[in-house]
């Protein structure tokens, strides 16, 4: 339901205080949508991210990290983490929700990383699936065309973690006939 304030006021959706969204239209008018017109009511469709609010720092937690900024040091090259960008192609599997969560669960692990949460939107009629795995160290997503056999992914991780270890996983998981990677290093702060 939308609720309205003061007159004039701009209708708002409970769950996202204050939420409106911009829109250019033909580069002059500006048009003012709610996130319930856009379809991003979280109270009719409430996603499972939902189910835990995670507070920082956790109970006893008494060690500060105010001084460990998790860059790393390869190579000669201090940056803050490595960013993958890959395209599969020919895949398989690719509109089953499900297998996808259990997927990024499993790629998560591998990495060695951190999970904290995963969304996942399921689009119909072609069941492409968009989402994110949020992490300690930063994400994983992945945008489906199950239509066309193709997925695009790009898996940020800054520490520890070893990001390349995800590619077998989509690798096992999809079956893709091709796989393209790239890489950029972000945050790259120069030799150390």
């Amino acid at each position: 339901m939308l609720r309205h304030g003061a007159a004039g006021d701009k209708p708002r959706v409970p769950g996202w205080p204050g939420l409106l969204v911009h829109l250019l239209v033909s580069g002059v008018r500006m048009q003012t949508y709610t996130a319930r017109e856009l379809g991003m009511d979280s109270e009719a469709v409430p996603s499972d991210a939902q189910a835990k609010i995670y507070e920082f720092p956790a109970a006893g937690d008494t060690q500060s990290d105010e001084n460990m900024d998790h860059f790393i040091v390869r190579d000669g090259k201090c940056f803050a983490g490595t960013h993958l960008i890959i395209d599969l192609w020919g895949a398989s599997r690719l509109d089953e929700i499900e297998h996808i969560r259990a997927t990024l669960r499993d790629a998560v692990e591998k990495a060695g990383a951190t999970l904290l949460h995963i969304h996942l939107h399921h689009f119909t009629p072609n069941g492409g699936v968009s989402g994110v795995a949020v992490l300690a160290e930063s994400h994983i997503s992945i945008h489906s065309w199950p239509e066309r056999d193709y997925a695009a992914l790009d898996v940020f991780m800054c520490g520890d973690s070893e990001p390349h270890k995800a590619i077998e996983v989509f690798r096992e998981a999809f079956r893709p006939e091709r796989i393209d990677v790239g890489e950029h290093l972000r945050g790259e702060a120069g030799a150390e």
